[in-house]
């Protein structure tokens, strides 16, 4: 959970006045919330850090810049995900206790502040004339090449519109668009089941099988502020569809630095010869190539996600456990969600692709709960950029 200064402690830590610090509310600069006696304020700690680091970093912008935008230091406030201590947490909800039985209907309605009766009514949910046409038409293209076709042809701006604020039909619409991205993945038509069943029957998985598609789809559901959801936050802060979120959150996971991490790992596990497995990843190394799926920066013990998924596999695939130990014994790192995704996948025998759909359909629920806490920020996300170019012409 976050831990919050009170008011003095805030200011000691800045270095100012508290006049100076109700000054730096009021600027927006830092946001205050209620203490628990009901009369005084507090403040995030990590915010209130963040902002003394850019106060001493005083006229240098450059820094401040970077060390924002590189995995550095947070840029808004949120209540949706906490990474901290090596653990992740959903609205203070250890994610590792929530994969053991919670669907991904259950984290939705948890990260959304909704009901899962409410978001995923027992209905067959809408799928556009579009939708059916382009369905026909998608023949045998790879589910990931034709994924953001079909969700953006049966999907429509206006049931999630910055204007629908009655609940009662935002939400169903918050959830057939979950319902609709997996329809896509699938390159099926649209039903009302749970999403991991949905996939499972449509694969040939049997329980245990389903029971894993679940887990992963719990742990993909948010990661804080990555590249996908702030996407999806930037889209949103322009008042546009919660659909429109979704749409720009999938067209930044697909690239390799993101969710097609996924493809890279695919292509390197095909390519080892597990007959001379530290040889091929020791030469891989000694030319230069990084070993995907492997490390994360947020995570130096090793990714909490990957770590949960993969106990129920380890024992049962001995190429995963043999991949896992060569590269731990030539660099130090663990593996991160993406390798476990791919080690699901091949376990399980999904269709090519499968891993990256596993996550795009998990992250879309966090996607869209970071366009509804933007919305209810109300404020555009506007940064600006430090020129470096030519000089400007007098």
């Amino acid at each position: 959970m976050p831990h919050y200064l009170s008011a003095d402690e805030a200011a000691q830590r800045l270095g100012v006045s508290k006049a100076t610090l109700y000054a730096y509310v009021s600027r927006g600069l830092l946001t205050a919330h209620p203490a628990g006696d009901g009369r005084s304020s507090c403040y995030v700690k990590d915010a209130v850090e963040v902002l003394a680091k850019e106060r001493r970093r005083g006229r240098r912008p450059k820094e401040v810049a970077r060390s924002t935008i590189d995995w550095g230091t947070p840029v808004l406030e949120s209540q949706l995900t906490l990474i901290e201590g090596g653990r992740l947490f959903y609205r203070g909800r250890d994610v590792v206790r929530l994969a053991d039985q919670a669907t991904l209907e259950d984290i939705a309605a948890l990260l959304w502040n909704a009901d899962v009766s409410q978001a995923f009514p027992q209905e067959r949910p809408f799928s556009t004339a579009g939708y059916a046409a382009l369905l026909q038409a998608v023949g045998g293209a790879p589910a990931h090449d034709t994924l953001m076709a079909l969700f953006a042809a049966g999907s429509l701006n206006e049931p999630t519109a910055i204007w629908q604020q009655d609940r009662a039909r935002l939400w169903p619409a918050c959830g057939a668009l979950i319902r609709l991205l997996t329809a896509a993945a699938l390159q099926a038509e649209v039903t009302e089941e749970a999403i991991h069943l949905r996939l499972g029957r449509a694969w040939g998985l049997d329980a245990f099988g389903c029971d894993l598609l679940r887990r992963a789809l719990v742990l993909c559901a948010d990661h804080e502020l990555n590249a996908s959801g702030f996407t999806a936050r930037c889209v949103a802060s322009t008042d546009a569809s919660l659909r429109a979120a979704v749409i720009g959150g999938l067209a930044a996971l697909s690239g390799p630095r993101h969710g097609a991490a996924t493809f890279q790992v695919e292509r390197l596990w095909g390519g080892l010869r597990f007959d001379a497995l530290r040889a091929d990843l020791q030469e891989r190394l000694e030319t230069g190539d990084p070993l995907p799926g492997f490390g994360h920066p947020l995570y130096p013990q090793g990714d909490v996600r990957a770590r949960t998924l993969l106990v129920p596999i380890l024992a049962q695939s001995p190429q995963t456990r043999e991949i896992m130990q060569a590269v731990e014994a030539l660099t130090g790192q663990h593996p991160s969600v993406d390798f476990a995704l791919v080690a699901l996948r091949r376990f399980l025998n999904l269709p090519p692709g499968a891993a990256f759909l596993l996550f795009a359909i998990g992250r879309s629920v966090g996607w869209i709960a970071h366009a509804l806490e933007q919305r209810a920020h109300g404020q555009l996300i506007r940064p600006r950029a430090i020129y470096v170019g030519p000089a400007a012409e007098n």
